[in-house]
């Protein structure tokens, strides 16, 4: 059966994705500098434990109010393996790196320097995952990478211990990046339950190793502090962000939290007195043009949709309209497993669950 539908605004189809991405790019960048100054003398590998672990364990509460408990969770055996990779480049190396990148690195830069994670989400994205990106998109991400290199070139005033810092958060994002594109592949769960899981699993790891290291536990303020940045900055962004990923694909949503380290620069030069050089100036011109070249990005044409059954949380949008084998209250957002008969139509529309075909 196919069927065939007028074009649609991308405002129809992208607004909560976008705000979702707009709001996980928010809650994290506004953490990075807060991060920073928690550090203080705490191991970079104890700290990112506590990062975790907070994000974990909030999460964990959230579902337990909203859900009234935990059996409706679980995550299908197709999806483990990626999911658990996910956690390792994500939840396990990226935060040392970036704990180990900010005990060397100033705020600001350590914020702007972050952007590389978008770079970095869309090369793997467009090469290793045949996600489709314009030209919009290939052209802003080489003006993040010019940006980066601005930032990270080694002035009069930096050290090769700031040049450490600085390539230690580049390897930082380019574990997000891995971890952005397996989580991809798990975006159909309920975000709230991958957040939490790879928190508690990636903030006990971290944690426990900084133990065995001989790492001691900070007051139990600084604890208290690190565990309420994590749960915003790593598990309430990170659950946005797969929400994003449902809705936009990895590169898109990798495109818009690029804002993330203007707002973590913007509040390291506004709340902390961070100084900053010339470079920084000329790195923020190239990211924001960079930036906006991705947001203005535009993609539509007509397209085939095989049939296909899975479960995720939806509206009865044009790619919902299904019957109900239950008795259904009308509510919605909801929850189901559900089959998607084959389609044809055109209309604007991003790389999401739904529109992950080839050109």
């Amino acid at each position: 059966m196919k069927h065939r539908h007028a074009p649609a605004g991308i405002a129809h189809i992208a607004v909560s994705p976008v705000m979702a991405a707009l709001g996980a790019a928010f809650l994290f960048g506004g953490s990075t500098p807060f991060a920073k100054v928690a550090l203080g003398d705490v191991p970079p590998v104890l700290m990112a434990g506590l990062l975790f672990l907070g994000s974990g364990i909030g999460l964990s509460a959230a579902m337990l109010i909203r859900d009234r408990g935990f059996g409706n969770f679980r995550l299908p055996m197709k999806h483990l393996f990626w999911y658990l990779l996910s956690i390792g480049f994500g939840g396990v190396l990226a935060p040392v790196l970036l704990m180990e990148g900010l005990a060397r690195t100033g705020a600001a830069a350590a914020s702007m320097m972050l952007n590389t994670e978008a770079v970095f989400t869309v090369l793997l994205a467009w090469f290793a995952f045949r996600e489709n990106a314009g030209w919009r998109v290939v052209l802003g991400m080489a003006l993040i990478i010019a940006g980066g290199t601005a930032l990270a070139w080694p002035s009069g005033d930096v050290g090769w211990e700031g040049m450490a810092g600085t390539l230690a958060i580049a390897a930082a994002c380019l574990c997000w990046a891995i971890d952005n594109n397996l989580t991809r592949k798990v975006s159909e769960a309920d975000a709230m339950f991958v957040a939490c899981g790879k928190g508690l699993a990636a903030g006990t790891i971290n944690t426990a190793l900084a133990v065995i290291g001989g790492a001691a536990l900070p007051a139990t303020g600084a604890i208290g502090s690190a565990m309420l940045i994590g749960l915003f900055g790593y598990g309430i962004s990170l659950a946005l962000f797969v929400v994003a990923l449902r809705g936009l694909g990895t590169a898109r949503t990798g495109a818009y939290f690029a804002t993330a380290p203007f707002i973590g620069a913007a509040l390291s030069i506004a709340a902390f007195g961070d100084t900053v050089s010339g470079g920084f100036w000329a790195a923020s011109a190239l990211m924001g043009a960079g930036v906006w070249l991705h947001l203005t990005e535009l993609h539509g044409h007509e397209h085939w949709h095989a049939p296909l059954e899975h479960t995720h949380r939806h509206h009865h949008d044009r790619h919902h309209r299904h019957p109900h084998p239950f008795a259904w209250d009308g509510k919605e957002p909801h929850t189901h497993p559900h089959v998607h008969e084959e389609i044809t139509h055109a209309h604007p529309h991003f790389p999401d669950i739904h529109h992950r075909h080839p050109h």
